[in-house]
């Protein structure tokens, strides 16, 4: 996990809202940064997939930092999903290490928790131009996967009538390997460009496992404080996953140091290679008005 920036600064073990998934620690960035952070991760894997991208590369669209948002301690966007109706309440999607009140903890969901969580808006330039509010979360869980989803008090047509913002798109499909991609940090105002390097049928970092995770080419190497941030295909402009995590120090299955466990219970552990969790899934779970069912058809995330 990244280190939430007050996590990074005063605690390097998980208690409470302590150390958290590649999420949001500081780290010495290209643009100015809102305090101090640890170094950037180095390098070490060149894939195939890295190489193959190069060869093929599809029409990119132009991402910017329009619709994503900066949290205290963390990186997010303004999200909706393909049937979404303009007068829906916004969401806001982040990490589930990015929670404010900890980390749920190993089999947990939260649903419906009172929030008045306040989100800077961001335009294309990466200036912030809004605050936004949150009224509730929505859904939070770092069980199989890491997210939170907040939403808020203000619809997408007001968002957009007010500041000329839309929200960013979640793909409703798996995202492919080979696929080019970027990490769009709104925390750090950072933009990460890589490939998907394939898939992770189980990824555990302390006491927490997710399943199915998306493992970047390395020229990714996202920092605390990105955690959170939109994975967006080059091709669509679509979400296609959330940064959470990457190996800092070359450890097995610690905290910051997530290894790769296979079906057949092989671990492999890549320092300095980051991660993401897929949200094509999260789509089927919110229906009319933007309103959670986990019991709708489709939805697999975790129910509490």
């Amino acid at each position: 996990m990244r280190k939430p920036l007050v996590a990074a600064l005063f605690a390097l073990v998980i208690t409470g809202a302590g150390v958290a998934p590649a999420v949001a620690a500081p780290a010495h960035a290209a643009t100015p940064a809102p305090a101090s952070a640890p170094a950037a991760r180095s390098s070490v894997v060149r894939s195939s997939a890295e190489h193959a991208s190069a060869v093929r590369a599809p029409a990119v669209q132009a991402v910017t930092y329009a619709g994503t948002v900066a949290l205290s301690n963390c990186s997010g966007s303004v999200i909706r999903m393909p049937n979404s109706a303009d007068s829906d309440p916004a969401l806001v999607l982040s990490n589930g290490h990015c929670l404010e009140t900890g980390f749920p903890e190993p089999g947990e969901v939260i649903v419906g928790q009172t929030s008045s969580r306040s989100f800077t808006l961001l335009n294309s330039a990466g200036t912030g131009v809004a605050t936004l509010r949150a009224s509730k979360v929505a859904y939070s869980t770092m069980t199989d996967t890491d997210i939170t989803i907040y939403q808020l008090t203000r619809t997408y047509a007001q968002i957009r009538s007010s500041y000329g913002i839309s929200a960013l798109t979640l793909s409703d499909t798996h995202p492919t390997a080979g696929t080019a991609i970027k990490v769009v940090s709104g925390y750090w105002k950072r933009t990460y460009s890589c490939n998907v390097d394939g898939f992770v049928y189980r990824l555990k970092e302390g006491d927490w496992t997710w399943k199915d995770s998306v493992r970047y080419t390395s020229a990714c190497n996202t920092i605390g404080g990105t955690s959170g941030s939109p994975v967006i295909d080059n091709a669509t402009g679509k979400v296609v996953a959330v940064n959470n995590t990457g190996n800092e120090d070359g450890e097995t299955c610690t905290v910051n140091n997530p290894c790769e466990v296979d079906a057949s219970g092989n671990v492999t552990v890549h320092q300095g290679i980051n991660y993401a969790e897929e949200t094509y899934q999260i789509v089927p779970c919110f229906g009319t008005g933007n309103k959670l069912d986990l019991s709708a058809t489709g939805c697999v995330l975790p129910k509490p």
